[in-house]
C-alpha cells in the first residue's frame, strides 16, 4: 500500500502533533456551559462536532454555575492545546459564560476579558463586534442548537467568550495594528491546528510532492489552508494526494518542484497571503512578511484606480478591505495580485517545465482573483 498524500499524509509524515483552535475550545466550553445551565450538570469531557465532521472530546478545566439579580449563568473553561504548533495561545484557558437571552434572539456574542473587539473596517466582522470569527461563531451556534434540542432549551442565549491573560498575549500578535483591541481573536476554520514547525513541515511538503509524483499526478495544488484547498479541489477536480498543504511556505513548494517538476501547479490562497507572494515574499507568515498596502495601491493604479481609490487602498487596514474597495469600483485588484504572484512563482521555477495558475480567495472561499496557466 502506497503512502497517503494530502494534508493528512503530510501531518503524519511530519511527526508533529496537531492541536485545537481557539474556536474549537470556545465551542466546547460553550456547549458544556449551556448544558449545565439547562440541566445543572457539566459534561466532562464534552464532545463537539468540527466543520469536517470529527468529534473530539475536551476536558473541562473550569466550571461554575451560579445565579444573581440578572438570572442564572454557567461558565466552563477549556485549556487550549495547540499540539506542536508554536501558538501564542497554547496553554491559555478559554472560557465561555452562557446566560439566557432575549426570546427569538438566537445566539448573541460578547467579548469577555481577554477577547478583542473590532474597531476598524476591513475584517470579516463589523466594527463593534467581538473578535470571534465567522466559523467559530457557526460552530458555537451549532453546539447551542444541539444542546437545545437534547435538553429542551430555546437556543436563545448570550455567550461571552473570554481568554485568561488574553489582553497581554494579544500584544505579541498583529491584533493591535489591525484595530482589534482588548485581547485576542477567536479563530479557526477547521477546529484543528496544523503545526508548522518550519523544518518538519517543509519536509512534509516535499513528501507530499513525492507522493503525488509517485501516483502519476500531472497537476498539484499548493494551498495556504483548508478553505483554499477545498476551492482548488473543486475548481480543478483534484484528488487528495494532489493537494499540498503549503501553509506559509510557498518557497518550499516552488523550490522542490523546480528540482522535481510536475507539469502543472495551482497556487491557491487567501488574497492577503498571496499579495505577499505577489510582492516577492516566499515566506508568507505574518511574523516574517506583511501585507504591503503601498504595493497594493500601485497595482490598483495600474488596474485603473483613480487617485482617490489609490489613496484609499494605501490607507486600507487589511488586504480584505483593499480588495473590497477595488471590487466595488470595478478595479481587478484580485486578478492583478494573482498575476504578480504567478510571476514570482515562475521566477523561482525558471528553467523547470511547470505551468502555473493562481487562485485568490476571500475568507468565505469566494474566488476574487485568477491568473490562468502560464509556463516558464
Amino acid at each position: 500500500m502506497g503512502e497517503v498524500g494530502g494534508r493528512a499524509g503530510q501531518l503524519r509524515s511530519s511527526g508533529l502533533r496537531h492541536g485545537w483552535t481557539t474556536g474549537a475550545c470556545a465551542t466546547a466550553a460553550t456547549k458544556a456551559a449551556y448544558r449545565a445551565l439547562l440541566t445543572g450538570v457539566f459534561p466532562d469531557p464534552v464532545e463537539i462536532t468540527l466543520p469536517k465532521g470529527q468529534r473530539p472530546g475536551f476536558a473541562l478545566a473550569a466550571e461554575e454555575l451560579a445565579g444573581g439579580p440578572g438570572g442564572r449563568w454557567a461558565t466552563a473553561g477549556v485549556v487550549k492545546d495547540a499540539g506542536d504548533d508554536p501558538d501564542v495561545t497554547h496553554g491559555a484557558l478559554v472560557r465561555s459564560t452562557v446566560r439566557a437571552g432575549e426570546p427569538g434572539a438566537g445566539v448573541v456574542f460578547r467579548a469577555g476579558p481577554g477577547v478583542g473587539t473590532v474597531t476598524k473596517a476591513g475584517l470579516p466582522l463589523p466594527v463593534g463586534e467581538p473578535a470571534i470569527n465567522p466559523v467559530p461563531r457557526q460552530m458555537i451556534r451549532d453546539a447551542v442548537a444541539e444542546v437545545a434540542a437534547e435538553c429542551g432549551g430555546s437556543g436563545d442565549v448570550l455567550v461571552e467568550v473570554s481568554i485568561d491573560h488574553g489582553e497581554e498575549l494579544a500584544r505579541s500578535t498583529w491584533n493591535p495594528r489591525l484595530g482589534i483591541l482588548g485581547g485576542l481573536s477567536v479563530l479557526g476554520t477547521t477546529g484543528i491546528v496544523v503545526p508548522y514547525s518550519c523544518s518538519a513541515w517543509i519536509d512534509s511538503i516535499r513528501r507530499g510532492v513525492d507522493v503525488a509524483r509517485a501516483a502519476g499526478r500531472t497537476h498539484v495544488a499548493g494551498c495556504t489552508g483548508s478553505t483554499s484547498e477545498k476551492v482548488a479541489a473543486a475548481v480543478h477536480g483534484l484528488p487528495e494526494d494532489a493537494l499540498l498543504d503549503m501553509g506559509d511556505f510557498a518557497g518550499a513548494v516552488l523550490k522542490y518542484l523546480k528540482r522535481h517538476p510536475v507539469p502543472r501547479l495551482t497556487i491557491a490562497g487567501g488574497f492577503a497571503k498571496l499579495s505577499k507572494l505577489a510582492a516577492g515574499h516566499l515566506d508568507l507568515h505574518s511574523a516574517r512578511s506583511q501585507v504591503d498596502q503601498g504595493y497594493l495601491a500601485g497595482l490598483a493604479r495600474t488596474g485603473g484606480a483613480d487617485e482617490e481609490l489609490t489613496a484609499a487602498v494605501a490607507a486600507a487596514n487589511t488586504g480584505l478591505e483593499a480588495i473590497q474597495l477595488c471590487r466595488a469600483a470595478g478595479v481587478p485588484l484580485g486578478d492583478l495580485v494573482a498575476e504578480a504572484a504567478r510571476a514570482t512563482a515562475l521566477g523561482v521555477l525558471v528553467g523547470s517545465p511547470v505551468a502555473v495558475d493562481v487562485i485568490c480567495i476571500d475568507r468565505a472561499g469566494t474566488v476574487v482573483g485568477r491568473a490562468q496557466p502560464l509556463g516558464p
